[in-house]
């Protein structure tokens, strides 16, 4: 996985990180939502990633149960993107973060020699996360997606 770079700013966070298997493969555990949930640590059952629809689950991960995950899916480009809206770190069940400007997460798949595949992965928008929850989320996130950059190398390397 890539450090962050000098020029990220609190806007944005970018990662990548070299997956040995096979763009189609990988493409399979990103744009699938039930497999993407079984990586990812959300109950994605029944759901769909595709352009326009809001695919919704509970988090599956210890400690955050009672989380939904919910993204709004905006483009769905054939093992190449994925992107979707969503409310970064809205964990805490009081708050409505509804009135909120979501952050768009977008994956890039890139071949890679020796039939390998570069994931990548920007979310931006964190200048529109309301300030008193903007480095929070933004840091909880920064951490968030090294984890599942390496979830997800995880699954696909797995014959």
């Amino acid at each position: 996985m890539a450090p962050a770079t000098p020029a990220e700013s609190a806007d944005r966070i970018e990662r990548s990180i070299l997956i040995q298997a096979p763009r189609a493969k990988v493409w399979q555990l990103l744009s699938d939502a039930e497999r993407f949930g079984r990586w990812f640590g959300a109950d994605l059952q029944g759901q769909r990633f595709a352009p326009g629809e809001v695919a919704r689950g509970p988090i599956t991960i210890e400690g955050f149960t009672h989380v939904m995950f919910e993204v709004k899916v905006e483009r769905v480009e054939p093992q190449s993107l994925l992107s979707w809206r969503w409310h970064p770190y809205a964990v805490d069940p009081k708050v409505d973060y509804s009135a909120e400007e979501p952050t768009l997460v977008t994956w890039t798949l890139h071949d890679a020699p020796g039939n390998a595949t570069l994931v990548k992965t920007v979310e931006s928008g964190f200048d529109k996360v309301p300030p008193h929850r903007r480095l929070e989320a933004f840091r909880m996130n920064t951490g968030g997606w090294e984890g599942q950059l390496e979830n997800v190398r995880r699954h696909a390397e797995q014959g």
